[in-house]
């Protein structure tokens, strides 16, 4: 695969992961309260709390993918993220029939979020990204090194010597 081709697929991963959290992020900051409350029926601890870095995490996690800043803090964060709440939101084992199937399903699905979080973790943004930009800069910016020295200025001037029982090699006529 090409690298242009690389760079645009991990681009529309990234809105594509994004796109799974950043809606339900801004709807949950327009109502933290109500957020909480849902956190406290699940008998969390400090709802208020919680509910509030979860906002900060499902807000700005997103924006930073898709920026593609900070990739692994941001990925292992949005992937740390996803699994507690999926546990937390989807504990099919306390449904019966179809509600345990949902649940269940929503639970699988944040897991795949999950993955997908570290997957780009461990991958990186690609150089359609603020980080690729930035190496991109500091690349163009950088002066050109200077050319190593041979080998043989590296002995003092003498010249290599050869492996004994070894014919040198004779350039093709």
């Amino acid at each position: 695969m090409t690298g242009r081709a690389q760079d645009g697929l991990l681009f529309l991963a990234r809105l594509l992961l994004a796109a799974a959290l950043l809606p339900t992020g801004i709807a949950r900051a327009l109502n933290v309260s109500g957020f909480a409350v849902t956190l406290a029926a699940t008998g969390l601890p400090s709802p208020n709390a919680v509910a509030t870095a979860a906002v900060i995490v499902q807000v700005f996690g997103p924006i930073a993918l898709i920026l593609g800043v900070l990739p692994r803090i941001s990925g292992l964060a949005l992937a740390a993220f996803a699994g507690a709440m999926a546990v937390l939101l989807h504990p099919f084992w306390q449904f019966a029939g179809p509600s345990a199937v949902a649940e269940r399903t929503l639970l699988l699905a944040d897991f795949g979020l999950a993955g997908g979080f570290l997957m780009y973790a461990m991958t990186g943004p690609g150089r359609w990204s603020w980080q690729g930009w930035r190496q991109g800069a500091r690349a163009a910016g950088s002066p050109a090194k200077a050319p190593a020295k041979s080998n043989a200025a590296a002995r003092g001037g003498q010249k290599p010597k050869r492996a004994a029982g070894r014919a040198p090699a004779r350039a093709a006529a």
